[in-house]
């Protein structure tokens, strides 16, 4: 049987059992355990035994025996030696009872004692004995330090921390030291930041909170006295940016990073059992599970498993359960839902490399709850947590037979319960949510379902929990450890002072609108202060100064805050306090005018749908992305057996690629395929349909050469290019052959007869639209190889590719000390467009690794590269780049090395004598067959119809004829039959125009001016044309020419040249039509000559004269009275339209006159002669004041007038500045009830026709009419909501427009305060039909009554009332007793009449009839009085009682007074 070899640690830490002791070691025990007594046949065999070890456990022995006292008993062994000499006597008759149970005791001690002294000599023994095995094995196990598991690098995001682990095994322990970039890491130094363990051969370095400056290369150095072991890893912190992903986008193509590098043994890995394409429902439970066969298969050297979906790691939660065992990876998902569908990745990692396997997972939608109703929605994630809301953002579902998604629901629970709460109560169209009403620091998970008009989906799977914290708190915390247990936290709110009120928030601005919400954004105040801060954000509409808060009720407890109810399309602004215990800072800067809309828009369908065969059950979907591609989440594909058009979803979540691999297809079945792009508004339209396909494997073709590639195409044509093969066969290639075939033909065609002498060829005759595949043969002188393989199958038709072809050709020129230039020839295909650019990439010699030299393309074909390390090799490729994007690389270079020639010579620019500009060069290693050779933009020079070129022996100079603006450029020069001797210049704007000026300079001197020729107009109409120059000699002279006409200084014409300020002016005192013309001034000093023109023609000139006329008369004017401000408007805080303007050089004298329409018009005050305003006011402005104002000045000095048209815009102006007054006051909106309806009121400073004022009501707008009648007073505007219903409420806007702002005033409609307007309107109205149909008596009654006695009196009235009243006749406050006397009638049941008969005295009196009904009545008096014939006529007063027949002679006649019609009603 083999030995197996133990590591290291394993024998260091060996628990040995019972075989140590042989049986020389197991009788000694025995020995030392019995019951004998200590006798000296014992312990000469004890030393017996103990001689077979070593003398090491004899001396341990001897040790044990001689020198511990407390293990020997001399006392008791000299009474044994007494008892040996003496015959002892019986103990039953000497010591009895008590001394026999004595010596047993005693006998036990001394047993005890002496195998207490054996153990312990034992372990002694077997101590030394073990420490020598161990030297023994310590010299045979004895190595340096050796690394089993060696560092990994890691990239870790900013504030996170990092623990890197390493295994070391070597003997002695080796001790371990860290070092970052080769500097040792104290750990005393920063306590807080790193922290180091080890335990049993594993070291750690944990580093706390990353901060990107902890980028580095971390070292773990191990060693001992036999020697030393490091590795490396570096660790990589980035920083988070908001369009960057902390992962991998889900869905790119496969492509995974390597963890940790290859190391040590290869272990070889074959999959007996794979996973493959798998299909499964939502709810369902499915394993994945690989089984692999290991060589070699070592316990201690097992593969990592890491699973992956979309090349995103799985980690281990309740949706996956993750086991390996028995060389068995399997992966269970218990509850399969559409957020598992994607393309899982097995990867094993080991000591010698990574194996890994893909397989794609389809999962359909469960049944629905009810027929039709949509998939639930997946992937449900959220950002942007904090303490107010939470933002959800999910994919909607693919939906080809059910009817569209017309919005969704989110739902929320607190993590740990059931109860599920509906966050919004109608559905919402956009895949994204602001969640509100969350409590800080409780935690919550969400779902949501999809609504259709057949009803709503499943839930989609829960989210995580989330905590409503504010992630800029965790911020402000600051950890110290002490160790494993103990740290303290200090919060950085603890570090400030107390700040009272708080300061201003900052960078307020929205982070995202929506047609829904927008999620306004801001930065705390700096310091914020230990006190806890709050905020109140308050909104406007653009360019209005009404602002209204927005969480009035709810103050905001982060720097983040969602605001909803919202006007889609309305633009408004917002601004924030912050606020402490102390106070409520001032409002921040506003976010200025912000539109609530959508920024996306529902994407544009996929074009160019194009299928691939793949296997025999799939097939490679190939589309154009959506040209409107923002913020796209994927695209769903469906497909449809050809003549079923029964549509099936290939994918039940998003993809984001363009290219798809359907499986689960029928083979031999044809199929055709749709696509259509999803965002977060819901699907496009779906794309064109593919053509069909049939479902069946590729074909495939054996090759020689390779990389058969497509250069260009046309409708009948296809260009290709190839690689030559990779072993030639020890001959040059001296032709290639071509064939060719549809992909329907099964026989190849020759594509060529001649051999190809290169490796671009183009196919002609080609059919378009037809589908074609390639192969190529290489030739030699030995013969034709092997054709290479088929090409995939390219279709004939004109190119849609729109990045351009590979360059080609790359030459390299002008090598210096670190830089050098490359050129290359363009492609032969541009693509789509033009090629715009190019970019180069460089890579050294040794090295495989490609970077880009420029960050942006070149325009040109060439590049100058710089940074080059001198004498390193190189090697160069390029890339063309269209407005499309980059192109395909050229065929790297060979290698270049960087070094320059001594001597070497550059470029000079400069201008002769004469005057001409050129561009020299200098070569000192000429040949007599070296010529010089000048290239504009690497270009050889052939046309000299602008440059000549002078060669003088070793000096060449490029000469300008003519040079302008389209000489910029680079040139260059190279010099023949040298070692590549060149250079170049990059002649520049500001260089060609600086040589221009010199070579101008020299062949034309010219004066320098300061300022050109121009003019000014003075106070009294005079003109003055003037220039200045630079410093001139005192010879200078000067011409004034006007129209061709040299002028001379005269009166007329005032010429001076002051020649030490080098100004030169003329003054006209008259100018007129006359003086039209051009105006030049020559100067000349020496030959240096300049001149300056001024013409003054056409609109120019009248210009001119009216400015001079014009200042004429104004002096004129201002002589005597006049206006110093003529007449304009201006409107005072109350709304009074004021007249104003300016009058100068007045005297009491001077008569004022105001006139409207030439109609005088008084003014209130006169003007004030000390500040010389004067005004009018006009109140109650209306268009009735519209007309010509005219204010008159009038003295013996002369007279003056100002007229202003009140009218047209004048009269707008002035109604839109009294609409900015008025509506800057206007108050709020107030409600108050009539009987015809609810009436909305607001009152201002004041109102008038012509203002434009508009209501609202729920955004729309109201114009009057019958049942919304509007109008308004001169303080206050109105609208009258006439029999108000359910359908009028909402809120209801008055707007007061001024031309520029908007000033709104607001009403909620609704609710309570709908409820008590409609009772109070209720109730007015019942007060008023009550009023109306009550008893009333509507005439015919007086007011007094005198009648003779013995005449009959008929009291006649009409009443009115709906119902028809009841009438009851009164006397003297009592219901009249009606008989033959007195009778009553109510004839048509509106006229009642009382009669009385024969009329006596005693029938005078107060008589009242009341009339009444069940809505009320009134009572009328009439006062009666009777007297006797024969008497006077008594006076009678309205209701009172006329005095009785008997006291009327004592009574004072009064006077008479008007009779009065009057009624005294009372209302039951």
């Amino acid at each position: 049987m083999a030995t197996k070899v133990l590591p290291f640690y394993q024998k260091r830490h060996k628990h040995y059992g019972y075989d140590y002791r042989n049986l020389d070691t197991r009788s000694v025990v025995k020995k030392y355990t019995s019951k004998s007594s200590v006798s000296k046949r014992s312990r000469s065999s004890l030393e017996t035994s103990l001689s077979r070890h070593s003398p090491c456990a004899k001396r341990v022995c001897q040790y044990a025996e001689e020198e511990v006292p407390e293990y020997t008993v001399p006392p008791f062994r000299s009474r044994e030696g007494e008892e040996e000499e003496v015959k002892p006597k019986p103990r039953a008759f000497l010591y009895g009872t008590k001394l026999r149970e004595m010596e047993t005791e005693i006998f036990k001690l001394r047993r005890s004692a002496h195998e207490q002294a054996d153990m312990l000599a034992l372990k002694r023994m077997e101590e030394e004995r073990l420490a020598v095995q161990r030297h023994i094995r310590e010299d045979s196990i004895c190595r340096a330090p050796e690394f089993l598991v060696r560092l990994r690098s890691h990239t870790v995001w900013e504030n996170s921390f990092v623990k890197l682990f390493c295994t070391v095994q070597g003997f002695p322990t080796p001790l371990v030291r860290w070092y970052r970039d080769d500097v040792y890491i104290d750990q005393t130094s920063e306590p807080t930041k790193y922290r180091m363990d080890s335990y049993y051969g594993v070291h750690s370095l944990e580093i706390n909170r990353c901060a990107t400056s902890d980028t580095a290369q971390y070292t773990a150095l191990a060693f001992n006295i036999h020697g030393e072991a490091s590795s490396s890893a570096t660790v990589i912190v980035k920083r988070f940016r908001g369009d960057e992903e902390p992962y991998h986008s889900v869905l790119l193509p496969l492509n995974l990073p390597l963890l940790s590098p290859p190391i040590f043994t290869h272990i070889d890995i074959q999959y007996s059992e794979k996973f493959g394409v798998s299909f499964g429902t939502e709810g369902e439970t499915m394993i994945l599970s690989c089984r692999m066969i290991l060589t070699p298969n070592l316990h201690r050297l097992q593969p990592e498993v890491v699973w992956y979906r979309d090349d995103v790691e799985i980690k281990k939660s309740k949706w996956t359960v993750m086991q390996y065992s028995d060389c068995t990876a399997t992966l269970t998902l218990p509850h399969l839902n559409k957020d598992d569908e994607g393309l899982y990745t097995i990867r094993l990692i080991t000591r010698g490399g990574i194996s890994q396997h893909s397989a794609y997972l389809f999962v359909r939608d469960a049944d629905a709850p009810m027929a039709g109703a949509p998939g639930a929605p997946m992937d449900v994630t959220f950002y942007d947590a904090n303490k107010d809301y939470v933002i959800l953002t999910w994919k909607p579902p693919n939906v080809t037979k059910e009817s569209p998604v017309i919005g969704y629901f989110v739902d929320r629970c607190e993590a740990g319960s059931d109860n599920w709460i509906q966050c919004n109560d109608s559905p919402i169209k956009i895949c994204k949510y602001p969640v509100t009403g969350l409590f800080e620091g409780r935690s919550y998970v969400f779902r949501v379902r999809a609504v259709n008009k057949s009803g709503i989906s499943r839930p989609s799977r829960i989210t995580d929990a989330v905590s409503a914290l504010d992630p800029a708190d965790l911020a402000r915390l600051q950890t110290i450890y002490f160790d494993a247990s103990r740290q303290i936290v200090v919060s950085q709110d603890e570090l400030e002072g107390d700040i009272k009120p708080p300061g201003i928030p900052t960078n307020v601005h929205v982070a995202e609108t929506s047609r829904n919400y927008i999620v306004l954004s801001w930065d705390p105040p700096e310091p914020r202060g230990r006190e806890p801060l709050t905020y109140y954000i308050e909104k406007t509409m653009a360019g209005s100064a009404s602002w209204q808060r927005v969480n009035q009720e709810i103050a905001a407890r982060s720097p983040r805050f969602a605001i909803f109810d919202l006007a889609e399309g309305k633009s408004y602004e917002f601004r924030v306090f912050a606020v402490n215990k102390f106070g409520m800072s001032q409002p921040s800067a506003s976010t200025g005018p912000v539109t609530v809309q959508e920024r996306i828009e529902i994407p544009a369908s996929p074009s160019g749908v194009r299928c691939a065969r793949n296997t025999k059950h799939s097939i490679v979907v190939h589309w154009t992305p959506s040209k409107s591609a923002k913020d796209l989440i994927g695209y769903y594909i469906d497909s449809c057996l050809v003549r079923t058009n029964d549509w099936q979803p290939c994918n039940h979540k998003p993809v984001k690629y363009t290219r798809f691999v359907v499986h689960g297809l029928k083979n031999g079945h044809k199929y055709i395929f749709r696509v259509k792009a999803v965002n977060a508004l819901g699907t496009s339209e779906m794309s064109q349909e593919s053509d069909p396909i049939t479902v069946q494997a590729a074909l495939t073709a054996p090759s020689s050469p390779y990389g058969i590639t497509l250069l260009d195409c046309t409708n009948d044509s296809m260009t290709l290019g190839w690689k030559a093969p990779r072993f030639t066969g020890g001959s040059d290639i001296i032709g290639y052959y071509m064939d060719h075939r549809e992909i329907t033909d099964l026989h190849w065609h020759e594509s060529n007869i001649k051999p190809i002498t290169g490796r671009v060829y183009k196919v002609e005759n080609l059919k378009g639209g037809s589908f074609y595949e390639f192969k190529i043969s290489a030739m030699n002188v030995g013969g034709v190889g092997v054709p290479s393989d088929s090409s995939r199958a390219f279709k004939c038709e004109a190119w849609t590719m729109s990045e351009p072809g590979p360059p080609y050709d790359l030459t390299f020129c002008e090598i210096r000390k670190h830089s050098l230039v490359i050129l290359w020839k363009a492609p032969i295909y541009t693509g789509n467009s033009a090629v715009t650019g190019y970019t180069v990439d460089i890579c050294e010699t040794d090295s495989d690794e490609w970077r880009a030299i420029t960050e942006k393309e070149v325009s040109t074909r060439y590049l100058k590269v710089t940074n080059l390390e001198e004498g390193r090799s190189y090697i160069f490729r390029v890339h063309a780049v269209n407005t499309a994007g980059q192109g395909r690389p050229s065929e790297p270079s060979e290698p270049i090395l960087i070094q320059v020639r001594p001597g070497t010579k550059e470029i000079t620019s400069g201008v002769d004598a004469e005057g001409n500009i050129y561009l020299g060069f200098e070569c000192h290693d000429m040949t007599d067959a070296s010529q010089f050779s000048w290239g504009k933009a690497y270009e050889e020079i052939t046309d000299f119809s602008k440059v000549h070129v002078e060669t003088d022996g070793e000096k060449s100079k490029l000469i300008f004829k003519h040079p302008d603006m389209a000489d910029l450029g680079t040139y260059s020069v190279a010099v023949s039959d040298t070692d590549g001797i060149s250079s170049s210049y990059n002649l520049e704007k500001e260089e060609l125009e600086r040589l221009m000026a010199l070579s101008h300079k020299i062949r034309h001197p010219t004066i320098p001016l300061k300022s050109e020729l121009s003019y000014e107009v003075f106070d009294k109409g005079q003109v003055r044309f003037w220039l200045q120059t630079e410093s001139v000699s005192p010879n200078a002279t000067c011409k004034f020419i006007v129209n061709d006409l040299e002028l001379a200084d005269s009166k007329d014409h005032k010429i001076t040249f002051n020649k030490s300020t080098g100004m030169v002016e003329m003054v006209m005192e008259q100018f007129t039509s006359k003086n039209e013309g051009t105006y030049t001034v020559q100067i000349q000093d020496g030959k240096a000559k300049n001149q300056s023109t001024l013409v003054l023609i056409g609109d120019v000139f009248k210009a001119a004269l009216e400015e001079a006329e014009f200042q004429r008369k104004e002096f004129l004017r201002k002589q005597g009275p006049h206006f110093a401000e003529y007449l304009s408007w201006h409107v005072t805080e109350d709304c009074i339209v004021e007249l104003i303007c300016k009058v100068a050089n007045t005297k009491k004298e001077t008569v004022f006159g105001w006139y409207k329409d030439y109609v005088a018009v008084p003014a209130e005050e006169p003007p004030n002669l000390q500040t010389g305003e004067s005004k009018l006011s006009i109140p109650e402005f209306s268009r009735k004041d519209m007309g010509e104002y005219k204010m008159t000045l009038k003295d013996d000095k002369g007279q003056d007038v100002t007229v202003l048209e009140v009218a047209g815009k004048v009269y707008e102006e002035i109604v839109q500045e009294i609409s900015r007054i008025s509506g800057f006051s206007a108050s709020e909106l107030k409600i108050k009830c009539t009987p015809e309806g609810i009436r909305l009121q607001s009152f201002l400073k004041y109102y008038m026709e012509d203002m434009k004022v508009f209501w609202y009501h729920k955004d729309s707008k109201i114009a009057s009419s019958e049942k919304m009648r509007i109008g308004g007073s001169s303080d206050q505007v109105w609208m009258q909501i006439c029999e108000p219903n359910d359908r009028d409420k909402g809120k209801y806007t008055m707007e007061i427009f001024d031309g520029k702002t908007s000033y709104k005033r607001h009403l909620d409609l609704s609710g309570e305060a709908y409820a008590e307007a409609y009772t109070e309107f209720q109730r007015l109205k019942a007060a008023a039909f009550a009023e109306k149909n009550r008893g009333k008596v509507i005439g015919g009654l007086p007011d007094v009554v005198t009648i003779m006695e013995g005449k009959t009196l008929s009291l006649t009235s009409t009443v009115f009332g709906d119902p028809t009243p009841e009438v009851t006749w009164l006397k003297n406050d009592k219901d009249l007793e009606l008989n033959d006397h007195h009778y009553a009638t109510l004839e048509q049941g509106k006229y009642a009449s009382l009669t009385i008969k024969n009329v006596t005295t005693e029938d005078s009196g107060k008589y009242g009839i009341n009339v009444r009904n069940k809505y009320g009545g009134e009572t009328i008096d009439i006062t009666v009085s009777v007297y006797k014939h024969g008497e006077e006529i008594p006076v009678v007063k309205r209701g009172v009682q006329p005095p009785e027949q008997g006291k009327a002679s004592h009574a004072e006649p009064s006077k008479p007074e008007a009779s009065k019609s009057s009624k005294f009603g009372r209302r039951k």
